[in-house]
C-alpha cells in the first residue's frame, strides 16, 4: 500500500531475470517530474515518448505513466525534508524501471543528493552515459563528430559511498591519531609520511566486487556493438592510488581474461600474439622485448617476469586468438585517467567505451558531453541488477523555470535509453531520428540557438522543440 499516490489500475509491472528486463506490451513506468526546469521538461519529453511509441508500434505498445515524488515537490506533497518518500522509493523498486528530471540538492534534512541517494539505495551500480554528436549542434570542437563514446560509471564506490569525518572533530582527531602512529608506521613503504592534524578524513573504498560488475556490463555492451567499435578502456590514476585505482585495473583485466576469455583479447595480449604473426620464429626474449620499453635495462628478474609473461599467453590463447582471430574479439586496455582526457579530445575515434570508477567517470563523461555540445545533449541511466532509473544529467536551472524555454534533449535522450534498455529500439530510432532531423533543420531551444552560425533567432521553445522532434521521425 501506498501513503499518498495510487498506482494506474491499467499496465503491467517490468520484471527482471538474470540482471535483465522483462519486459511486457504495456509496462508502468513511474516518472519523477524534477525540481526546476522540470516543469517544462517533462511534459515536452512525455508527448516525445508517447508520440514515438505510437508511431512504431500502433495500439500493440503502450506506456503507462504513474507520476511518484522526490526534491520539493515531494516536500510540497508529504511534507518538509521529505526529499525522497517511501512512496517513490517502493514504487522504483516495485515497478523496476523509471526515469526522473533534474532534483535539487537538498539543503539541510540529512540527504546530501537525492540523485546519489537513489543510486545507493537501489544499487544502481552502472551509471551509463552515451556522448554522441548530433550533426548542427554547436561543439567547442573542430570535429566533434569523431567522439562517440559510452561511459561507464561505477555508481556505488569511491569517495561517493560519503564516508567522511569533519576536520577539529573528536572521531576525525581519532582516525589521524590512530593513522599516524599505529597503522602508518606499520606500513614500511608509507615512509614518515604523516597526516596533519587539521586535517579532514575520507574514505575511498574500491572493491573487487564493486569493480568487476562494473566491467562485467560495460563488456556486454560491447559485445553488442559493431565489430568495429568493441573496445573497453579501464580508466583509472592506478600510477598513484596503486590499491584502490590500480586494483580497478587489474580487476577488470582478471574479469575480461576469466568470464569473457573466448570474447575478450587485451591490448598487450594482442602485442604477444601479433608479434609472433608477423614473425613466426620470434624468441621469447625477443617478443617481450617488444612489448616492454626499455627491455634491456631491467633487472634479470623483471626480464624473467615479461619472458615468462609472453609464454604463457601464447600457451594459453594461441590456438584461440592468434593467427588474427584476436581482431575478432573485444578489445580490453587501459589509460591513466588524467591522459584519457586529453586523448578524448585530440584521438576521440579511438576510444568507444570507457569503464571509470565514480569520482572519474563523474568528470569524464561531463567532459566528454561538452565536446558534442554540453549536458543539454547528455543522457544519463542508472542500472542494477533488478532496477534502472533514467534521468536527465543537468541541474535544476530554477530561474528558467515555467518559461517553455530550456532544452530538453538530455531528459529525452535519456528516456531513448530507457527505451532501448526495454529493447523498443524502433521507438528509439524514431526519436534518434527526429532529433537529428530538427537540429539539422536549425529547429532548436535557445541554448543551442544562440550558439549556431549565424544564430536563430527566434529560437524554439521547450514545447516547440518537441513537435519538431515529432515532426522528423521519419527524415
Amino acid at each position: 500500500m501506498y501513503d499518498k499516490i495510487t498506482p494506474p489500475t491499467t499496465g503491467d509491472r517490468i520484471t527482471f531475470e538474470n540482471g535483465e528486463p522483462i519486459v511486457p506490451d504495456n509496462p508502468i513506468i513511474p516518472f519523477i517530474r524534477g525540481d526546476g526546469t522540470g516543469v517544462d521538461l517533462w511534459p515536452a519529453s512525455q508527448k516525445v515518448f508517447d508520440a514515438a511509441v505510437q508511431a512504431a508500434y500502433g495500439d500493440r505498445r503502450k506506456i503507462t505513466w504513474f507520476k511518484i515524488y522526490a526534491g520539493d515537490e515531494a516536500c510540497d506533497k508529504y511534507g518538509t525534508f521529505q526529499y525522497l518518500p517511501e512512496d517513490t522509493l517502493k514504487a522504483i523498486t516495485e515497478y523496476g524501471v523509471a526515469i526522473k528530471g533534474p532534483l535539487t540538492t537538498p539543503i539541510g534534512g540529512g540527504i546530501r543528493s537525492l540523485n546519489v541517494a537513489l543510486r545507493q539505495i537501489n544499487d544502481l551500480y552502472a551509471c551509463v552515459r552515451p556522448c554522441k554528436y548530433y550533426n548542427g549542434t554547436p561543439s567547442p570542437h573542430k570535429n566533434p563528430d569523431k567522439l562517440d563514446v559510452i561511459v561507464y560509471r561505477e555508481n556505488t564506490e569511491d569517495i561517493y559511498l560519503g564516508i567522511e569525518w569533519r576536520q577539529g572533530t573528536p572521531i576525525c582527531d581519532k582516525i589521524i591519531e590512530i593513522l599516524n602512529n599505529e597503522l602508518i608506521p606499520q606500513t614500511p613503504e608509507h615512509g614518515k609520511k604523516q597526516i596533519r592534524l587539521d586535517s579532514g578524513i575520507g574514505i575511498k573504498p574500491i572493491s573487487k566486487t564493486g569493480s568487476q560488475r562494473l566491467v562485467r556490463r560495460a563488456i556486454q555492451h560491447a559485445l553488442r556493438l559493431p565489430k568495429a567499435k568493441q573496445q573497453v578502456t579501464l580508466v583509472h590514476k592506478g600510477n598513484i592510488m596503486k590499491y584502490t585505482e590500480g586494483a580497478f585495473r587489474d580487476w577488470g583485466y582478471e574479469l575480461a581474461t576469466t568470464e569473457f576469455r573466448g570474447e575478450c583479447v587485451t591490448e598487450r595480449e594482442s602485442w604477444i600474439l601479433g608479434n609472433k604473426e608477423h614473425n613466426p620464429d620470434l624468441s621469447i626474449e625477443d617478443n617481450a622485448r617488444k612489448i616492454e620499453p626499455g627491455y634491456d635495462s631491467l633487472t634479470p628478474e623483471k626480464k624473467a617476469e615479461i619472458c615468462k609473461e609472453v609464454e604463457t599467453v601464447l600457451d594459453a590463447i594461441w590456438d584461440s586468438h592468434g593467427n588474427g582471430q584476436w581482431k575478432e574479439k573485444v578489445m580490453v586496455n587501459d589509460r591513466i585517467a588524467d591522459s584519457i582526457f586529453q586523448q578524448i579530445q585530440t584521438r576521440p575515434d579511438e576510444y568507444s567505451i570507457l569503464a571509470t570508477m565514480n569520482l572519474n567517470g563523474d568528470y569524464l563523461s561531463d567532459a566528454a558531453a561538452a565536446v558534442v555540445g554540453g549536458l543539454g545533449m547528455g543522457p544519463g541511466a542508472n542500472i542494477g541488477d533488478t532496477c534502472a532509473i533514467f534521468e536527465a544529467t543537468h541541474g535544476t536551472a530554477p530561474k528558467h523555470a515555467g518559461l517553455d524555454r530550456v532544452n530538453p534533449g538530455s531528459l529525452i535522450l535519456s528516456g531513448v535509453m530507457m527505451l532501448e534498455y526495454m529493447g523498443w529500439q524502433e521507438a528509439a530510432d524514431l526519436i534518434k531520428a527526429g532529433i537529428a532531423g530538427a537540429i539539422s533543420n536549425r529547429e532548436v531551444t535557445y541554448d543551442l540557438a544562440r550558439l549556431m552560425d549565424p544564430p536563430v533567432d527566434p529560437p524554439l521553445k521547450c514545447s516547440e522543440f518537441a513537435d519538431a522532434i515529432i515532426n522528423h521521425f521519419h527524415d
